[in-house]
Formats: C-alpha cells, structure tokens, sequence
C-alpha cells in the first residue's frame, strides 16, 4: 500500500498526526477513517488500506494525541486496560473538532478527488456523528457508536447522508438506544440504518472477540454501495 503519515494542522494553531493510505491510482474521493479506543492500530491501518483499495482516499487522524500521541495499542488485557484508561481522558467536544479539521486537510489535499465523508467504529462512530453535525463532511457512516444516544441535540445539525450500523446483540446499544437515534434522525431523509441480528458490539474488528464475519462483510458492502452513491 502506498501509506504514510501525515501532519494535520489545527484550528489552535498545533498539529497532530494521521495515517493516510492512498487508493492505486493516487487519487480518488476521500474518507476520514475515525478509531476505536485502541488508537490507530494495525486493525485500524488495515481497514484504511481496505477502504483505499476500494479507491478512497484514507486518513485515518489519531483521536488520542492531546493526550498521548500514536497511541497503538492491542486487544489483549494490557491493550484493553490501557484504551479504556485512554478513552475516558479524552475530551469528546475537542476531538469532534480536531476531526473536523482533519476533514479539512483532506479535503484540501489534491489525492482527494470528489467528495469526503466520515466513517467510525466504536467511539469513532460517535464522532462521526457528531462531527457530522459540524458540517464539514459530505456524508457519514457509524458503526455502533458508543453512546451516540448522548449528543442527540445534534441530530437537527446534521443534513447530510448518513448511515448507521449497529448490532442487535449489542448489550451496550440496547434497542431502545437504536430507536431513540432513529427517530432523532427522521426528519433527515438520508438517514439509513441497518441491524445485524446475530452481531454484538465490536462485530467488524477482526482482532476482537465479537468479530462476526458475515455481519461485517455485509456491513462493508453497503457502506460501499452508500459511499458510491454520494461521494
């Protein structure tokens, strides 16, 4: 894969860093690939590439680095200790805007051509929603965020195509955590949302217990189809 890291600048007048995987031909329309807990990990990477090799333009921005830069973490006890340490220092409000000025940076990068959308796991579907309310992406995609039910204030701001995915086993997004986001999201009328029926929390991440293969092969194909119909 053609990889690299990459300086993103910020509204604060700092930088931080991002993994940006470009598609083989150099160019193509952009996404900007938001974390789990486990920072920008070779699970993370790898899906980058994944994305980039279906012809996007990926940056994947290290969500974690106003509190410890390119945090790399594995799933194992250690890994799992340390991210959830990690993921409770972060402040939310600040990384939904360094995010947004990651959009920005790729936006502006000339490897992107077309349109740029947000797509996260985890906390990163969170803050792909979130972000999305900021305006800066052209569309969004969250799988199972993590306590997206919180920030449903936000829902009014966000008027462009968006798609979630969540699983019915899910015991940290319950039924009635879906339904509220739902209805949250009615009055956008390109707001999609697709169940899996035999996935938990966690179910496209390979290095993870819950990984359900047939969900998140599913799951990638209609983020594909969602990504080709707007980018």
């Amino acid at each position: 894969m053609n990889a690299t890291w990459i300086d993103i600048p910020t509204r604060d007048g700092q930088q931080f860093q991002g993994y940006l995987s470009l598609p083989p031909t150099g160019r193509g329309p952009g996404i900007v690939l938001l974390q789990e807990i486990w920072g920008v990990n070779h699970h993370i990477r790898t899906v980058a590439d994944q994305y980039a090799l279906s012809g996007y333009t990926v940056l994947a921005p290290d969500i974690f680095w106003r509190v410890e830069p390119r945090i790399d973490l594995e799933y194992n006890e250690a890994g799992n200790e340390r991210a959830f340490a990690l993921a409770g220092t972060v402040d939310r409000d600040q990384a939904t805007l360094d995010i947004a000025d990651a959009v920005d940076c790729l936006k502006a990068r000339g490897e992107v051509d077309g349109k740029t959308a947000v797509l996260g796991y985890c906390l990163g579907g969170q803050l792909a929603f979130r972000t999305a309310a900021t305006g800066r992406p052209d569309a969004a995609i969250c799988f199972y965020g993590g306590k997206t039910v919180n920030y449903l204030d936000e829902a009014d701001r966000v008027s462009q195509p968006i798609l979630f995915h969540h699983g019915e086993q899910d015991t940290s997004i319950p039924p009635a955590d879906i339904a509220a986001i739902k209805t949250a999201m009615s009055g956008n009328s390109q707001a999609e949302f697709f169940e899996y029926p035999d996935a938990g929390h966690g179910f496209n991440c390979w290095g993870r217990p819950l990984y359900n293969q047939p969900a998140a092969a599913l799951a990638q194909a209609r983020t594909l189809k969602f990504l080709a119909k707007y980018l």
